[in-house]
């Protein structure tokens, strides 16, 4: 999966418009990403990536690119 296609998974999951989210931006700049966003995350990790996740590790994404670092 691109780094494009995992972008486009978390637009889904936050129901943003495509090419609204790319690698730099912080989440603390996304009105979307809440708390509900970081329990779809969990779910998503889990489906697509078969990754577990916890609130510590969520806790510590800074950006978009910390979460596509994890999904590798």
């Amino acid at each position: 999966m691109t780094n494009q296609e995992k972008i486009a998974l978390l637009e889904e999951m936050m129901e943003l418009d495509s090419g609204t989210l790319n690698e730099d931006i912080a989440l603390t700049d996304i009105e979307e990403w809440d708390s509900m966003a970081a329990l779809s995350l969990i779910v998503v990790m889990d489906e697509n990536f078969n990754k577990k996740l916890s609130g510590a590790q969520i806790k510590g994404f800074k950006s978009i690119q910390d979460i596509l670092d994890f999904m590798e």
